[in-house]
């Protein structure tokens, strides 16, 4: 396909206030109220619309009941190509979230000889999640079916949920067997920790998330130690001599940037190093959120979002302001897709770093100060200030 630069990355349960643990009091077209927000995605600067669960499931959409039904929670099949032809309209492609490690337990295909693991074992403790045996070919040819499926409709890749969790070999599998009818899709796999050049060269994604790098962005700003920063951005260099990472600094999994260092400093960040960046919903307005592990921990990430953006809050304005600066600013320098950081000057408390792209005059100097009030500033190759705070 071609490149896209940056996604928009939505929880469609929780974006559309759908009812998560109790019985849908009122089944409807939820998913339409997305097609309010397509503009706004389009003002902030994304090109890309990464949608979580979209398809039928027990309660937060990782729980899968039916895989090739869109949730009635939130809609129908129509619902669902409106949303696609008014995304083609304005340029955004559309990635979904295939959760294919496991399926919710009331999945009716788990008594099928040789669709899920034989010990039918919970994965990661939760009881409500079936583990897939992914040594079946009828496993292979059920995530082929469903990616088919969906890309014959228009959705351009998917975003692999606990790929890591899955024997690369499954993928090497399945991907080429998907590609062989949509040459141009692209597929990035949930992978936190281990070797992920490995991982890609393994399993045939393009991308992973890149869980380093997100950890060390937040965790420099607050603990103000810009040295943590500074080998998370040497290891990111090493990727890049591999693969194109999936960078971000929120998802539907972690506590919101804002509630845990200054955003505008990640942001910084995100959007002047190489790889893939995605904007988790409501990052974009300053939205705060801290995940809790408890049952109901993940609602205040994954919040319902107003039917249209003129009901926002006028708070999150500036910050909504800075993204579309920052985010035309990366558009604006494509080769930052790819671009390597070097060092220029580092401390606790300052880090300025060069981003550099292979033809003569491209590259920005980045720099960063936490020594009193949180400061940033992006130069251009001549060294004039393109923006500061």
């Amino acid at each position: 396909m071609a490149r896209v630069d940056i996604w928009w990355h939505v929880y469609p349960l929780g974006f559309c206030d759908a009812p998560i643990r109790v019985p849908d009091p009122a089944p409807g077209h939820r998913l339409r109220r997305l097609l309010n927000w397509l503009d706004y995605a389009v003002q902030l600067g994304v090109n890309g619309l990464l949608l979580g669960p979209v398809f039928a499931s027990q309660t937060h959409g990782y729980d899968s009941l039916d895989q090739f039904r869109i949730d009635p929670r939130l809609g129908t099949d129509e619902d669902f190509d409106d949303l696609m032809r008014a995304c083609r309209e304005r340029g955004l492609s559309v990635l979904l979230d295939g959760v294919f490690n496991h399926v919710g337990a009331g999945h009716p295909m788990l008594g099928t000889e040789g669709f899920a693991r034989p010990d039918r074992r919970a994965f990661e403790g939760h009881d409500t999640l079936v583990t897939l045996d992914h040594r079946s070919p009828q496993v292979s040819a059920y995530v082929r079916d469903v990616m088919n499926h969906w890309m014959d409709r228009g959705v351009r890749g998917w975003r692999l949920d606990a790929a890591y969790a899955v024997d690369p070999d499954f993928w090497q599998d399945v991907l080429p067997q998907v590609r062989e009818r949509h040459p141009g899709a692209w597929f990035v796999g949930e992978v936190i920790h281990g070797d992920y050049p490995e991982f890609v060269s393994r399993s045939g994604v393009d991308s992973v998330t890149q869980y380093e790098l997100w950890k060390a962005i937040w965790s420099s700003l607050r603990e103000r130690n810009f040295f943590e920063l500074d080998w998370a951005l040497r290891r990111h260099n090493e990727f890049l001599d591999r693969f194109p990472p999936a960078t971000f600094v929120g998802n539907h999994d972690v506590t919101r940037i804002a509630s845990r260092a200054d955003p505008i400093l990640a942001l910084t960040v995100l959007m002047t190093v190489g790889g893939v960046p995605s904007v988790y919903y409501g990052d974009e307005q300053g939205f705060r959120g801290v995940k809790e592990e408890r049952l109901g921990g993940d609602d205040a990430v994954r919040p319902a979002f107003p039917q249209r953006p003129e009901e926002l809050a006028s708070w999150g304005a500036e910050i909504y302001r800075t993204h579309q600066f920052l985010i035309g600013l990366r558009r604006r320098n494509p080769w930052l897709f790819s671009a390597r950081t070097e060092t220029v000057e580092l401390t606790n408390t300052r880090y300025v770093y060069r981003a550099t792209g292979k033809a003569d005059g491209e590259s920005l100097t980045v720099e960063l100060d936490v020594t009193q009030q949180p400061r940033a500033s992006v130069r251009d190759a001549q060294g004039q200030v393109l923006w500061s705070r």
